[in-house]
């Protein structure tokens, strides 16, 4: 799945880049039986403002975490880029966007890399990638894309599938904010994702 470039990789990131691996969603990457994600409890409501405003639409959502085109252009599925590298003290960490203050919806937000799938894109790996691409310039060759995780629904049911990569070598990577969609491309610990999972989970 995606590319298996390990320059300048260190072992701690080959070793999260194998472990990652072996994740499977929930639900199987064929089953095409639910059409509802009211209906299909794998799939988790939410309405976390790390998605990209233009997620916000009415739709009836797929469930297939990489459906085939059509499905998913019928579905208004979209993609998100969850890039961790090493950060220079050794932790892992995690970009992110701060969305443009132009913008006239969530102006200002913080966001991950991503958008909506587009007529040539093959899979969902493809839109995030191409997503990240043009939002803050991420060459998809830097990225090793290693597995693709539970879609999630939007409040207003988007179907958002997270994408989940490792640039082994943060120094190859240019940021080139898009002025148009993006207001500055920062990082932060992934650590502090997991917290708030883990604290969802709890029901905190």
């Amino acid at each position: 799945m995606g590319s298996s470039n390990y320059r300048g990789g260190s072992q701690r990131l080959k070793d999260l880049a194998q472990q990652l691996s072996i994740y499977k969603p929930l639900h199987p990457l064929n089953d095409t039986k639910n059409k509802n994600p009211n209906e299909d409890p794998t799939i988790r409501d939410t309405s976390d403002k790390l998605f990209p405003e233009e997620f916000d639409s009415n739709t009836e959502s797929a469930t297939n975490p990489i459906a085939n085109q059509s499905e998913r252009l019928r579905s208004n599925r979209a993609a998100v880029l969850i890039c961790i590298f090493e950060g220079e003290n050794g932790d892992l960490r995690v970009i992110l966007t701060k969305r443009s203050s132009t913008l006239s919806s969530h102006s200002g937000d913080v966001s991950l890399p991503g958008g909506k799938t587009e007529k040539g894109d093959v899979d969902d790996i493809e839109t995030a990638l191409r997503e990240a691409k043009e939002e803050i310039g991420l060459d998809p060759s830097l990225v090793n894309v290693v597995t693709v995780l539970q879609p999630f629904i939007t409040k207003r049911g988007m179907t958002v599938v997270p994408v989940m990569g490792i640039l082994y070598d943060k120094q190859a990577f240019k940021p080139v904010p898009n002025a148009a969609e993006v207001e500055a491309i920062f990082e932060a610990p992934l650590e502090m994702f997991l917290k708030v999972f883990l604290c969802q989970m709890r029901q905190c």
